[in-house]
Parts: C-alpha cells; sequence; structure tokens
C-alpha cells in the first residue's frame, strides 16, 4: 500500500499524485474501439517452466487448466495478534464471493535482530495457510522484503537504518541485508503452494518497486536477483508485480531483466480525504487502464494488485468512520464496476480487513486502529452497506465464466456518452466474450461520474436475436447519481438463457431440472429481462404481490417489473426467477459446497440461502443440508439446494423449514438474545505506582546505554557532540528516555532542544525533578524544537531527562530515498549562555533493544517507560505495595504514573461479542497520553489532544471472554497540573450469535523477575 510523507501537505499531496497517476482519466473525445478480431488476441496459455497448475493468458489466470476470476481481499495476520479468529475473518471473505486472499509478511516483526529469525506464534504463517485452506481461500504471497502498509520502516528491520547503503537497490551490502530474510520465508512459502497441495498461487516480490531517488532506474539487477532468490528457495508459482501505476510499465513480462511472469498494478483513485467524505473530485474515475495494459503487457491478464477498498486515517485525522462514508457502496459501485469494464481478471482489494495496528506496529502516518474503512471493520464486524454491495458483485462474477474471456470492445472517456443509450448523459463499455463470441455485458456509468443526479435511460441491447430497445415492453430505466449497473446479453444460466437483462443479476444456480436465478435493482425501479422459452411457457407471480409483466416473442419470454422487496416468478416449468430490490439481494448467500475430496475450494455446486447475518459454510450429508451461519436478529429464512435434500441444520440445530410452491424451503432462524454483564472500570480497585522515577536525583542509570558513539551510520549527520539516534543503539519502537548529565557553568540561562518522533508525537523534559515544559504535539508535527530558561548554580552537577514518542519509522516508498532511516531521538541540543557546558547522554528504550525481553508477544509490543522495563503490565505482577488510587483519579503533577487492575468475564459460549475500551472526552487536563494494555498487550495508543481514536476494540484472544483479565494504564502527564482519563469503559460493540465456534486465546505468559531489567 503507497502512503506519502506524513504531513498535512503530504496528505493532500498524495490524493494529487494518486489522481495524476492511478487515475490518469483520458480526455480524448474520440470514441476508440479495438478492431482486432478475437483470433488476434486470443494469446496460448502460458507457464513459467517450472509447474503448470497455475498458468495464464491474456485473459486470466488458469488453476489446473480451469479458467479462475481471482478476486481477492488483502489481509494481514499479524494485525490480528489472535490466531484462532484468522478463520473467521477468511470465512467472512469467502462469503463475499472472494476466492482469495493477499497478504504481507513483516520482515521487522520476525528479524528484529539481525540473523535472529522467529515464526512462532502469532508469526507462524503455518496457521494462516491452515485457515485459508479450511476456508476454500487461495492466498497472494507478498513477502517484500519491503511492503508499505501503513508499517514502522515500512516492513524493514530497525537495524536496517545502521546499513549504511542505498537500500531497494542492486548493491551488494543491501542484498547480503535481505539475502537470509528472502530465503528464510521463500522455504516457508514454499511447500504452501498449490503445487504441494497448499493455498498459494501467486508470489509477489518487493512492493510498488515504481521509482527510484537518487540511483539509476529502474533496478533490473535487483529484482531479477530477488525473484532468482525465491525461485532457488523452493518458489515455483508465477511471480507478479504490483506497479503503482499502470502507466509506469516495470518489469513488464517479456522487457530483459528483472522482468515478472505478470504485470499488475495499483490503484487508488480517489486518495484518502476523508476529511470530505462526500466530495468525489472532477477526473477521478480511470478510464484508460485497459488500453495502458494492453499496449505494455499484451501477454497478461489485467491484474489490478491493490484497488482501493478504504484509505488509511492520520492522527488528528477524521477517524475511519469518515473513510467508510468516502470509500462507501457507492464508491464501490461505480469504481468497482468500472474495473470490471476493464476485463479485470485479477484483482485485490486493499483493504477487505484492516486491523489493528496494536503496540508499535504502526508508521508515524497512522494510529492503533487500522479499520481502512473497509468491508469488514476493525473487529471484524460486516454491518458496513459496502460488505453487502461487494457480495453482489463478486457473486455475479463467480457464475459468469464468460467475463473471464471478455475484452471492451469500446472504451468511452468519462466526458463522452451516448453509446447503448438514448442519453449522452451516460456512458457504457461494452465487453464481449471473444471465445464464446456471444456474451456481452454493458457497464453503464454517469458521463459525469460523481453527479448526483438521477438518469432515465432506453438501453439499445444487440442479442443473438435482434437488437431491442429496453425496456421492450413499457417504462424506462434509471440511473441514480453515484450508481452503476451492469446489463448483459446472450448470458448463459444452465439450460437457460437470458436473451437480455437490465435487472443486474446476482447469481443463477441449477438444481436438477431447475434453474434459480436472482435479480435485483434499486428500491422501485423498472427493469426488463427477455429469457429464451418455448412459446408455450407460462409466466406466474408465485410469490410477493408486486405485478409482473411479460410478453412472449421469437422464443423469449419478456418480463417488465419494479425492483421492490421480493417477487418470485416461475417461467415455464423450470426457471425460478427471483425479482429483488438492492436491500432484499443483500440477504442472499450462496455458499459452496465442499468438493467430491472435501475441499473447500469448489464453486461448481453451492447453494442459495436468504436470511441470516452471515452463512459461513454449507454442507449435505444424504438429505440433511447442514448451515454453519450466525445471526444478530430472528430472521426470516429461505433455502433453494438439490431436491434430495429434504432436512435442515442450523449450526447443528434442526430447523423446522416448509417447502414453497417454487422448490425452496422456508422458515425462521431463532436469536436467543443473550444475558451480557461486563464490569465498571470505574469501580474496579485500581493500584497506582510511578512510571517516571528517572527525574529523581537518587535513580541508578548505571545499566542504561551510555550514547558516546561519535560518529553515525545514518545519512543524516550529527548535530550534537555525540550520537543520540535511538535505532543507532538498537532501540526502535515506543517511548524513549534520554538522561543528560552535566555540571552547570552557572552561565546557562536556556535550555535549546530539538527532538524527532514522527507525526503527532510528543516530549517533556525535565531538569533534576522539575518539569521545563513540554511539546504537546500535534497531528503533523514531526520534529520540534523547543526553549526552557533554566538558571543553574555554578558547579552544580545536575540531569536533564527527556521523555519522547517514537511514533515508528518512516516508509521507504521509493527505491533509494532512505526514507525509512530518518532517525528518532534528540537532533540538537545546547545551553544559550553557556554554549562550553558538555553533556553526557545515556538512553533507554525498550527493554533489551534487538534483544527484546517478551519473546511471546514480540518486539513491537513493549517501550521504554518504566513500567514497561519491568513487566509490570504483564499479567500476575504483584500490586500489593501499590498506592490505591484510579486513573480517573490522575496524578496532580507532570510525570507518568502507572495504574493495574483485574476483572473477570463470563460472556455466554456461542456468540461473537466484540469489546472495546473507550476513552472519554477529557477537556479538564487535555494535555496526555495514555497507552492501553490487556493482559500484557499494549493494544492502544491515545493522545487525548490530538485524537482521533477514543474507541479501542480488543479481539477475544487477547482479552479472555471466560475467565481473568490483567488490565494496565498508563498515563503522560505532560503539564504541572498533571492529567487524568476523563472516562474509561469496557463496551460492547456488537452481538452476534455464531456458529463458528470457540477462539483459542493468544499466549499471555505471566510476570516473571527481569533480573536485567534497570
Amino acid at each position: 500500500m503507497w502512503v506519502s510523507r506524513s504531513t498535512s501537505v503530504g496528505i493532500l499531496a498524495i490524493a494529487t499524485l494518486f489522481q495524476t497517476l492511478l487515475a490518469a482519466p483520458s480526455t480524448s473525445p474520440v470514441r476508440r474501439r479495438f478492431a482486432n478480431t478475437p483470433a488476434d488476441l486470443i494469446i496460448p496459455r502460458d507457464d513459467n517452466g517450472l509447474q503448470d497448475v497455475v498458468t495464464w493468458d491474456n485473459h486470466s489466470l488458469l488453476i489446473h487448466g480451469k479458467r479462475v476470476m481471482i478476486w481477492s481481499g488483502e489481509f494481514h495476520p499479524w494485525r490480528l495478534p489472535v490466531t484462532g479468529l484468522w478463520l473467521d475473518v477468511f470465512e467472512k471473505i469467502k462469503a463475499l464471493g472472494f476466492n482469495a486472499v493477499s497478504f504481507y509478511v513483516h520482515w521487522g516483526l520476525v528479524e528484529h535482530k539481525r540473523g535472529t529469525f522467529d515464526f512462532d506464534g502469532y508469526r507462524s504463517y503455518k496457521p494462516f495457510f491452515d485457515a485459508a485452506k479450511k476456508a476454500g481461500i487461495y492466498l497472494i504471497a507478498r513477502p517484500g522484503p519491503y511492503i508499505n502498509a501503513e508499517v514502522t520502516g515500512g516492513g524493514f528491520p530497525g537495524w536496517g537504518t545502521r546499513v549504511n547503503v542505498a537500500w531497494r537497490t542492486g548493491n551488494e551490502t543491501y542484498l547480503e541485508a535481505i539475502k537470509d530474510f528472502v530465503y528464510k520465508i521463500g522455504e516457508i512459502i514454499a511447500p504452501e503452494q498449490i503445487t504441494n497441495g497448499g493455498p498459494v498461487i501467486l508470489l509477489q516480490p518487493e512492493n510498488e518497486f515504481s521509482a527510484g531517488t537518487g540511483i539509476p532506474w529502474p533496478q533490473p539487477k535487483y529484482m531479477q536477483i530477488l525473484q532468482d532468490w525465491f525461485r532457488d528457495a523452493g518458489i515455483v508459482v508465477p511471480m507478479i508485480l504490483n506497479d503503482v501505476s499502470v502507466s509506469l510499465k516495470n518489469y513488464v513480462p517479456n522487457s530483459g531483466e528483472g522482468e515478472v511472469d505478470i504485470y499488475g498494478y495499483d490503484g487508488y483513485p480517489l486518495g484518502f480525504d476523508c476529511a470530505n467524505p462526500y466530495r468525489w473530485p472532477s477526473g477521478s474515475l480511470p478510464t484508460t487502464w485497459y488500453e495502458q495494459q494492453l499496449k505494455d503487457s499484451p501477454t497478461s491478464p489485467n491484474a489490478v494488485m491493490e484497488f482501493q477498498g478504504g484509505a488509511f486515517d492520520p492522527w488528528g485525522g477524521p477517524s475511519y468512520e469518515a473513510c467508510a462514508i468516502l470509500l462507501n457502496h457507492e464508491f464501490e459501485r461505480v469504481f468497482y464496476k468500472n474495473d470490471i469494464s476493464f476485463a479485470t481478471t485479477i484483482w485485490n482489494i486493499y483493504m477487505t480487513f484492516g486491523g489493528t495496528n496494536w503496540g508499535g506496529l504502526a508508521y508515524p502516518g497512522v494510529y492503533t486502529s487500522y479499520d481502512y474503512g473497509s468491508a469488514i471493520t476493525e473487529y471484524r464486524a460486516i454491518t458496513r452497506e459496502k460488505y453487502s454491495e461487494l457480495k453482489l458483485e463478486a457473486n455475479f462474477l463467480k457464475v459468469s465464466p464468460a467475463y473471464l474471456t471478455s475484452k471492451p470492445q469500446n472504451l468511452i472517456p468519462s466526458t463522452i456518452g451516448g453509446a447503448f443509450t438514448n442519453n449522452y448523459a451516460l456512458s457504457v463499455t461494452q465487453l464481449k466474450d471473444e471465445v464464446g463470441n456471444k456474451t456481452a455485458f454493458y457497464v453503464v456509468r454517469h458521463s459525469t461520474y460523481n453527479t448526483l443526479n438521477k438518469t432515465t435511460y432506453i438501453w439499445t441491447a444487440a442479442t443473438s436475436k435482434g437488437t431491442f430497445s429496453v425496456p421492450h415492453l413499457q417504462g424506462s430505466l434509471t440511473l441514480d447519481g453515484r450508481d452503476s449497473k451492469i446489463h448483459v446479453t446472450d448470458y448463459s444460466i444452465g439450460d437457460n438463457e437470458i436473451v437480455y437483462s437490465s435487472g443486474e443479476v446476482f447469481t443463477w444456480k441449477a438444481f436438477g431440472d431447475t434453474t434459480v436465478v436472482v435479480l435485483y435493482g434499486s428500491p422501485g425501479e423498472t427493469h426488463e429481462t427477455a429469457f429464451t422459452a418455448p412459446g408455450s411457457a407460462k409466466v406466474s407471480v408465485v410469490s410477493g404481490d408486486q405485478q409482473v409483466s411479460s410478453s412472449t416473442s421469437n422464443g423469449s419470454v419478456i418480463l417488465n417489473y419494479k425492483t421492490v422487496g421480493k417477487t418470485v416468478v416461475k417461467v415455464g416449468s423450470s426457471l425460478v426467477v427471483y425479482i429483488c430490490d438492492r436491500n432484499e439481494a443483500y440477504k442472499f448467500w450462496v455458499p459452496d459446497l465442499p468438493g467430491a475430496d472435501g475441499s473447500a475450494y469448489s464453486t461448481e455446486a453451492s447453494v442459495i440461502v436468504q436470511g441470516a447475518y452471515l452463512i459461513r459454510s454449507a454442507t449435505i450429508k444424504g438429505s440433511l443440508l447442514q448451515l454453519s451461519g450466525d445471526l444478530n436478529a430472528t430472521d426470516a429464512i429461505e433455502v433453494f439446494a438439490p431436491a434430495t435434500v429434504k432436512s435442515f441444520n442450523f449450526n447443528n440445530q434442526k430447523l423446522s423449514l416448509r417447502q414453497t410452491s417454487y422448490g425452496s424451503w422456508s422458515g425462521q432462524v431463532v436469536f436467543t438474545e443473550p444475558k451480557i454483564m461486563l464490569p465498571s472500570l470505574k469501580d474496579l480497585k485500581w493500584k497506582y505506582t510511578d512510571s517516571l522515577p528517572e527525574i529523581s536525583s537518587k535513580y541508578d542509570d548505571s545499566k542504561w546505554t551510555v550514547a558516546d558513539k561519535d560518529t553515525t551510520p545514518n545519512p543524516r549527520k550529527l548535530t550534537t557532540p555525540t550520537d543520540l539516534y535511538s535505532s543507532d543503539y538498537g532501540y526502535h519502537v515506543g517511548n524513549l528516555v534520554y538522561r543528560g548529565h552535566f555540571t552547570a557553568t552557572g552561565q546557562e540561562t536556556a535550555f535549546n532542544i530539538t527532538v524527532q518522533g514522527g507525526n503527532a508525537f510528543g516530549f517533556s523534559v525535565w531538569l533534576n525533578s522539575e518539569l521545563l515544559g513540554s511539546s504537546h504535539g500535534y497531528d503533523a508535527g514531526t520534529v520540534v524544537t523547543k526553549s526552557f530558561s533554566v538558571s543553574l548554580k555554578k558547579g552544580s552537577r545536575n540531569i536533564i531527562t527527556v521523555l519522547q514518542d517514537h511514533q515508528g519509522l518512516n516508509e521507504d516508498w521509493t527505491a533509494g530515498s532512505e526514507d525509512f532511516k530518518v532517525p528518532r531521538g534528540i537532533l540538537y541540543y545546547s545551553f544559550s549562555g553557556s554554549p562550553s557546558t558538555s553533556v553526557s547522554w545515556k538512553m533507554t528504550g525498550n527493554l533489551g533493544g534487538e534483544d527484546y525481553a517478551d519473546k511471546t508477544r514480540g518486539p513491537f509490543n513493549e517501550g521504554g517507560l518504566y513500567a514497561e522495563r519491568q513487566g509490570f503490565h504483564l499479567p500476575g505482577y504483584p500490586t500489593g505495595s501499590w498506592k490505591t488510587s484510579s486513573p480517573l483519579d490522575g496524578i496532580q503533577s507532570a510525570g507518568v504514573a502507572f495504574y493495574k487492575t483485574s476483572f473477570d468475564l463470563n460472556l455466554p459460549e456461542g456468540y461473537d461479542i466484540p469489546l472495546a475500551f473507550t476513552f472519554g472526552n477529557c477537556t479538564e487536563s487535555p494535555n496526555f497520553r495514555a497507552q492501553l494494555y490487556v493482559n500484557g498487550y499494549q493494544f492502544g495508543k491515545y493522545a487525548n489532544n490530538v485524537g482521533p481514536q477514543k474507541v479501542f476494540p480488543v479481539p477475544e484472544g487477547i482479552i479472555n471472554h471466560r475467565g481473568k483479565n490483567a488490565l494496565g494504564v498508563s498515563l503522560w502527564a505532560m503539564d504541572d497540573a498533571g492529567a487524568k482519563l476523563c472516562g474509561l469503559e469496557l463496551e460492547k460493540l456488537l452481538v452476534v450469535q455464531s456458529g463458528f465456534g470457540s477462539v483459542a486465546p493468544s499466549e499471555q505468559p505471566v510476570w516473571r523477575k527481569r533480573l536485567n531489567a534497570y
């Protein structure tokens, strides 16, 4: 995922750059048609000579010789550190109609210390691969070594800042730094390839490797060596690229050294302006992607490796709910269907599930939540309308094999209209199957793509039975503002055929002699669909009260209807047509039945279900259909299944369903409201201790790191007498603490300091035990200079203590930029009036630095606070000697307090009840920061004066839904007046009766005395 430099200006610049590079709309007034014949455009199937399971041509990927539409969702397992929940996310992605997931590997998470690898616990990819296989999800591996992803260093390990060469190049020193990781992760992925019965079908080396800074470009040697090493490690599946824009044509097939097997590219056309969630800038809709891809990589299928599924939100931003509005269901209808008009057959939505930047995972431009405004929320809910809209679109392509060999026959810029309709306010792209040379898809949109106006039109449908003006019987079609539709002609549905349909197809299935098709439109719209049928075919409305007009002509039955609620029409003896408005269509699910070998990768046999919050899976045993799913309310349910099915279970409970006159089964699934009791956090017994003893003259810092290096490998040269860059001493995460010892000359009048910590960071400075002042932080502030008045006695021995945030390392978006090496720590200091005052510095971050103490929770869980170094945040730390005090009482002076409590939960089994800790609004003492620790895991960074996040979801498995929980809170008061929390509550976010089953908790090792702690 591409992001900008993290300033307010940068956030605006990113939108401009994306609109330029990724949307690149055409302004040509000329309507373009491709003159090539089908034979000219169909290229023989290709492979890489290493295997023949995953092959490709210019149309699509083929798996075991069969064409497959790859619709993938991005999901990073380490952003959900509960391996037992990975299957839940996979099942929700599979229920969308998707068949793949793309994932990054975070190098810095598994090789935090050079040469030492840790793939245990949530860092293991084995349970991820196993869960994907169980759900029937293919995987696209994206192991870097660089990933961006809004993570610290873009995935590079912090020790890389000390490797003083240009990174992401063919430099031998850089190659030596990445080699062990590349081979290690390659050897982990290799056994999980589809050629070995695993889920991995593609591998992407590097990430958005599209530009260089201060180096020759491109870097074919590096790309070739990287691919060669992955091949040496056992990777045989095709290599695919994600260029940052289709216009850049980096490393396309047949380009020579460094070329990949399949070219792909990214697109974020609406950018990241979540502060204006209803604004769709003119010119943002792409129109030329297919032409560009065809020109530069004609042997590749059109592959969009990252298409916008949401947006990141920065510190001080408008919140992810605003991003979910900007990139909502309307965005999906217009922009996703526009991508469909480009014959896109490999497609990954970034993000589909975002998760959490827990601990120190985040880069400075984002905060704890990585919800991303995506289809599945941070707490795994599927309540956003965009999830349901995505389900409609993905399921349609899943049952449209002709799409996989279709190509655009005309490409019309968004400023031109009139093709295939009678209204120039509309633009239509026609795609036609070049193999069957029959089926056609018509993607209809507004010529002014962002208009809010409703437009009426007549569609000209050219079919094998002649050309029709649709609606043919009565009325006209309408297109709402910010909407798009896909009409079809000569569209096969088993033994039947749709001659034309303005009503959109959600799905169809053949059950023996009966074919079922589900059509939908916006509420209240007029639509028309014609089916092939004998002249004697009877049309009857068998359910619902909407009137349906019909006519029989030339071997076709024409239905004219309004999409209001749900109406079921039977055409002849073998065709059942569901006519729904979109809201009714949202309620449908099409779970796949396992293959004959039990594999979940089958898409040939399915059942159709309407009702329930989620249908996870379906299996047939004899005459019994077993459904697994979730409920958030009692709901009507209707099932279409093979005729052999006579009985039904839902989550192993018998369903009493009755058969309808048209062959489905209907009844009710019952939601049982659970009794949920959550503790009131303000009423718990809290214990308190000081977490900044470092400001005391009696504090012993003899075990601290001496910051006495006089040179640095960092590209930024030193502007202090000794090196004070934290990464040069192995500290890459969390709070940093510096202690500077000096003897005063007596002439000092002010202490001046420049500190760098990343966006929205803060710092506080003490002279001995007296607060000199703080930088409270602001959203775009990455480096801050402060001057504090001092008065010192000549010859006195003093200590300057600096506490600062480390908000993560920058990303390194362009090769050679070295931006991830931008240091954290003290960049400059001086004493006004006494430039000769000499300071001897010591520093600390997390205990052990790169040899981090908590091997279970990993390298990004702890920072340098005293409480963290001692392990106070871990379950089981004895607090008997601590004072009784609550974070709601707070402290009355500047400093850091640490609070601890515990509570039991006994939530009912059989329910998914996501929980969150919510901070109250606070204006009395606004300048404070807090961190939240749940059973030892740091799951929240809260900056009261910056925001925006106040609600911090914590997944089951980190918080124990049935059992004891340890809760810790650090409170950093940045002003002399002190600070307190103005509220802290544990809240439920959703209650779902679930068929998922129990969730195994993540490891939660308890406190053991840390002999080396200080």
